[in-house]
């Protein structure tokens, strides 16, 4: 009989590692809010979603070899493969390049775990998304110059009833 690791598929892994690290975020954000309170818990979030995704994707890019960030197209290349690496299937959303130097993230509407666990916990109202600081993270990680439109503080999916982000990626 294989051992344990090699018993599992790398899909069953992902989701996983996924699932186990999403329920950390959900119990990390709900003790931060407790301690210090929801303004210092969404500042405290972003910006370790920020530095996380910066490491993140340095850390794929240097796994697959991946070096050149120079072009568009060595850009898209590697959030490409990263997404391919760490999207499970319970995340509903779809990230995709519609055009040349537009990078799209788009949540199915009302999916987004950030938006169910906040509003379960009653601080949706209240919160700021970390999910868009990770893709940030990744760009800035990568040295890619980019603009993210719609710049919103509050969850969108809750003040909206739709979350999407383009990241307007300015390489040639």
């Amino acid at each position: 009989m294989k051992n344990a690791f090699e018993a599992i598929g790398k899909d069953e892994l992902r989701e996983l590692l996924s699932k186990n690290w999403m329920t950390h975020d959900a119990m990390w954000m709900k003790t931060c809010v407790e301690k210090v309170g929801i303004e210092k818990a969404n500042e405290i979030n972003k910006t370790a979603c920020l530095s996380m995704g910066m490491i993140e994707i340095r850390r794929i890019a240097d796994l697959l070899g991946m070096d050149k960030k120079d072009t568009f197209e060595d850009a898209k290349a590697i959030l490409e493969a990263a997404l391919d690496i760490i999207k499970p299937d319970f995340m509903a959303f779809s990230a995709s390049f519609p055009e040349r130097g537009l990078f799209r993230w788009t949540w199915k509407e009302n999916q987004c775990f950030a938006f169910i666990g906040m509003k379960k916990m009653g601080l949706i109202d209240e919160y700021q998304c970390g999910i868009f600081e990770r893709v940030k993270g990744w760009l800035k990680g990568l040295g890619v110059p980019f603009e993210m439109e719609p710049s919103v503080d509050r969850c969108m999916m809750n003040t909206e009833g739709r979350c999407e982000r383009n990241f307007n990626i300015l390489l040639p």
